[in-house]
């Protein structure tokens, strides 16, 4: 498998995914991710449509419903306090997922080892049936879903080291016995979940919160004490990573103080499990130059293991 190029999905409907004026997550930040990718040996894909029936593994579907009816004909229409619908706003989610159930297949069929998703909008923090923190449907427990209902894997992992603790993968796995979550996070922070009495319906959930300003020093030590001995006890088959960039010093909604370089770091130590097949899919990050070259680092770590 060595030699295999880094699959990265996207797709030109995230563009319709309008937010206001000043809004943190902001059409700006795929072309940071672009940049990022620029001299990494990688392979375009585009992200077909998701099918209702992969969302409907995570969300009922009076939810999906609702958030169809909400999509408005104009302007944007506000569903929490940060969350926003436009035009284009359903088809962009839809692409997402279609994107993280595209990577899964083509990882499992072995088309690559590794895949990275840059979709938007996120979603780590959409709950069962409450779209909250920017994220309408849960992508990455959409993609573990299909990996272990479609393909049939008895063992996933899910990693999501983005800033803000991952509530809403955290809620929509709660009862999945195959699926191990890790999530580390700065604490106190929002949305305010994650200690560590949150282990799940069958022990298979792992909270790492990190204290404000202890930097990629303590992530290292955390992961290197705790997440990897976890991922190591549970064998997965499939690794995906929620890949949030916002614990970057320079991010303004956080203050975990970590550099690209720890994010080059921990990427590498992630492809060491499920024998490399790990499926990456764009959260936060919210500093454009600091979104970018992280980016590079992430997906580079990626293709150096490729080659």
């Amino acid at each position: 498998m060595k030699g295999q190029r880094v699959l990265v999905f996207n797709s030109d409907a995230f563009a319709g995914h309008a937010t206001p004026p000043g809004h943190p997550e902001r059409l700006d930040r795929l072309a940071a991710v672009e940049r990022g990718l620029v001299g990494l040996a990688v392979e375009r894909r585009d992200c077909p449509p998701g099918d209702e029936a992969d969302v409907l593994r995570c969300h009922p579907g009076a939810y999906l419903a609702r958030v169809k009816a909400a999509v408005p004909r104009e302007g944007w229409v506000q569903l929490d306090g940060d969350t926003f619908l436009s035009p284009g706003s359903y088809q962009a989610a839809m692409r997402a997922v279609g994107g993280i159930c595209a990577a899964v297949d083509a990882v499992l069929r072995g088309e690559a080892m590794t895949a990275f998703v840059a979709g938007r909008p996120p979603g780590h923090h959409a709950e069962r049936e409450t779209a909250m923190g920017f994220c309408l449907f849960g992508t990455v427990a959409i993609g573990a879903k299909r990996a272990l209902d479609h393909h049939g894997l008895s063992r996933v992992a899910i990693v999501d080291f983005d800033v803000h603790h991952g509530n809403g993968t955290q809620d929509l796995l709660w009862d999945e016995g195959r699926c191990l979550f890790v999530s580390s996070h700065q604490m106190p922070l929002y949305p305010g979940t994650g200690r560590p009495e949150e282990r799940g319906a069958h022990g298979q959930v792992l909270n790492v919160p990190l204290r404000a300003g202890s930097g990629g020093k303590a992530m290292r030590e955390v992961y290197e004490g705790a997440v990897f001995p976890a991922l190591e006890r549970w064998k997965p088959e499939l690794l995906l990573i929620s890949a949030g960039f916002d614990a970057h010093a320079d991010d303004p909604l956080a203050g975990l103080e970590w550099q690209a370089e720890d994010y080059r770091w921990l990427t590498d130590r992630l492809c060491d499990f499920a024998g490399g097949r790990v499926v990456s899919s764009l959260e936060g990050g919210y500093d454009l130059d600091a979104l970018a070259a992280s980016v590079a680092a992430h997906v580079g770590a990626m293709e150096e293991r490729g080659r």
